[in-house]
């Protein structure tokens, strides 16, 4: 592989609450619909947040034609969503492993934990291990294609499958693999982290308007919510994917990951730690300030994040910075914690592919101390060329990607 050589997009796929193909999903986000609605996979009156953004109910019904039934019994049900969607990404692009040297092809999730808590109906069994396993996707995926190379996982909390997608880079980028099966999946929709999550005051408790709950930007946000799925990216290097006439989706330009050393929990203040990684990220891909059209923003909805976040964006991009449309999916389909990073680069991608921004909804009172333009409410047709994805995660991890037109 040459220096110049790009890394390239060549498939992805989503599951959310919003659908369980990246079509659905696409069009839903497009349409500013939002997947969160009243926690049905176990009673939460006793909750302080009895709201969530779940997978359709349809999943397990779905899964069962993708997922043979022993296998299933070894995994939980964020793994089978992970595996599934994994699997649906490479039917859906025709892709033959068998024509790749499978010691080239690697897997890398961003993986928090497998969701194997209180909501897994299964008593205790011999299943229980394999399933708490915290590399158990990336090894599941490996093994369904006989993948030889390079497969692990990485858990650094809701930067998780950002770093998986910057270490995916690397590998192609330095000549070491020719595609990297990246993303991740994550669920913490139980009574014990929803407690938890209380305890610290993180959580939106609007439970009688679920749909309404997320609300990044707004001057009455108040805290996150919830969700889950998986999302699933086909990194491959340029030569691999023009040989094969792959469809190609976008490039992966670049990236920063840094950690700022600071707090387990809050940013460091004003947003220094998160411009530092823009700045990184910007730096890397070799772009531009002045080329970015898009920020797909962290956004969680949280008081600190938001109002940093912006900041940050303002200290990178100075008075350019109000002319340069943020958004948030995390709007839509709650904070997805491992899989977030990776969800919102599909959307990106998507965003430059298909000239659109997905908007951030429920932006009714615009929070007067912040100030960008959000994309409030309904979507809107852009050209955009080059896409920022910001993930920023307790303990410091931050990440940002970069993504550019093919």
């Amino acid at each position: 592989m040459t220096k110049d050589s790009k890394v390239l997009i060549t498939g992805m796929n989503i599951i959310s609450s919003l659908g369980m193909s990246l079509k659905e999903n696409w069009e839903n986000m497009v349409n500013g619909k939002s997947g969160v609605k009243r926690i049905t996979l176990f009673d939460p009156s006793g909750l302080e947040t009895q709201i969530a953004a779940q997978v359709p109910d349809s999943f397990e019904e779905y899964a069962a034609g993708k997922v043979k039934k022993r296998q299933s019994g070894q995994m939980t049900r964020v793994t089978r969503m992970c595996f599934v969607c994994a699997k649906d990404t490479i039917e859906y692009e025709a892709i033959d492993l068998e024509g790749f040297d499978k010691n080239r092809v690697a897997v890398i999730l961003g993986v928090v934990n497998t969701g194997n808590s209180s909501v897994e109906d299964t008593p205790v069994s011999r299943n229980s291990i394999l399933k708490g396993m915290n590399n158990a996707m990336s090894a599941w995926i490996s093994m369904q294609y006989g993948l030889t190379g390079p497969s692990y996982t990485v858990a650094t909390a809701c930067s998780s499958s950002a770093y998986a997608i910057g270490l995916g880079y690397d590998l192609i980028k330095s000549g070491r693999a020719d595609m990297v099966i990246t993303g991740g999946a994550d669920s913490i929709i139980n009574p014990e982290e929803i407690a938890g999550f209380n305890q610290l005051f993180a959580l939106s408790t609007v439970n009688d308007e679920p749909g309404k709950a997320s609300k990044p930007f707004s001057e009455d946000r108040d805290g996150f919510v919830i969700g889950e799925g998986a999302g699933i990216m086909l990194l491959e290097s340029e030569e691999s994917a023009k040989k094969r006439k792959a469809t190609i989706y976008g490039e992966v330009a670049g990236y920063a990951l840094t950690t700022e050393g600071y707090n387990i929990m809050a940013p460091k203040k004003d947003g220094v730690g998160m411009a530092e990684t823009m700045e990184k990220a910007i730096e890397d891909s070799g772009i531009k300030k002045s080329e970015v059209d898009y920020i797909s923003a962290h956004g969680t909805s949280t008081m600190l994040n938001d109002l940093y976040e912006t900041m940050a964006i303002k200290k990178v991009f100075g008075e350019r910075a109000s002319s340069i449309a943020v958004s948030s999916q995390k709007s839509m389909i709650g904070h997805t914690v491992g899989a977030a990073g990776v969800i919102e680069g599909i959307v990106s991608a998507l965003s430059i592919k298909n000239n659109t921004l997905t908007p951030t909804i429920n932006l009714e009172k615009p929070d007067p101390d912040l100030g960008l333009d959000y994309v409030p409410n309904v979507s809107r047709k852009a050209e955009i060329k080059i896409a920022l994805s910001n993930s920023f995660a307790f303990g410091g991890h931050n990440a940002t990607l970069v993504f550019r037109q093919y």
